[in-house]
């Protein structure tokens, strides 16, 4: 590997690991990181965690302080609401058009499958994979409506949804059990084709959980 392949091998690494943090909530919102304290951590320079800083900072996860280090940018209110209401928007759109497709009963038991995987997960412990597979239980019902537009855009939301609901969920031993009972009443419905309840339950399901992150 060339010296160049190293060093974006290493910028990489140091993106996606300090990334990963910030959305599962190990590095929370309001702290402030330095590139020393990254670059000790896995054992690097500290150049490609400058690198990793800046593409952070393009996406709106870091604010640079020079000299100082990176705020890591909290999760504000009025995010946590616009993400909750194009998810709502979206998500009874895919159930509408997937019902009156007639497609209802394959996407349901789609969706059963991740919830199976979800419901073995253990929490607390395991807070990050409970939240990628509610992301995935979710992103299978808009994507299986077919539209390629709004299922790109849906998945531009990725990492702002599961920071929404890792933000929900921390510290948060009632609300796990309830998104679990949750899930699988939004399968039901959607295998019946209900459609009138299953959009109120989308509703519901989406505002419990940005009114945990909002707080």
């Amino acid at each position: 590997m060339s010296t160049r392949d190293r060093s974006q091998a290493a910028g990489d690494r140091a993106y996606q690991w300090t990334k990963d943090r910030i959305l599962d909530g190990r590095l929370e919102g309001g702290r402030l990181i330095s590139e020393g304290e990254i670059a000790e951590a896995l054992e690097l320079s500290r150049t490609p965690v400058r690198e990793a800083f800046l593409r952070l900072s393009a996406e709106g996860l870091l604010r640079l302080y020079p000299k100082r280090g990176a705020l890591v940018v909290p999760v504000s209110p009025n995010e946590v609401h616009d993400i909750a209401e194009a998810r709502i928007f979206l998500e009874r759109h895919a159930a509408a058009k997937i019902i009156a497709a007639g497609t209802h009963r394959e996407v349901a038991a789609k969706m059963r499958a991740v919830l199976g995987e979800q419901r073995a997960v253990s929490m607390p412990e395991h807070t990050a994979r409970f939240t990628q597979l509610d992301r995935e239980f979710h992103a299978t019902l808009v994507e299986a409506a077919g539209n390629a537009l709004l299922a790109e855009f849906y998945s531009g939301l990725r990492d702002r949804q599961l920071r929404m609901v890792n933000t929900a969920l921390r510290d948060n031993t009632v609300r796990p059990p309830i998104i679990l009972a949750e899930h699988e009443r939004i399968c039901d419905l959607l295998a019946d084709g209900d459609a009138e309840p299953l959009q109120a339950l989308i509703g519901d399901h989406i505002a419990a959980v940005r009114d945990e992150a909002a707080h």
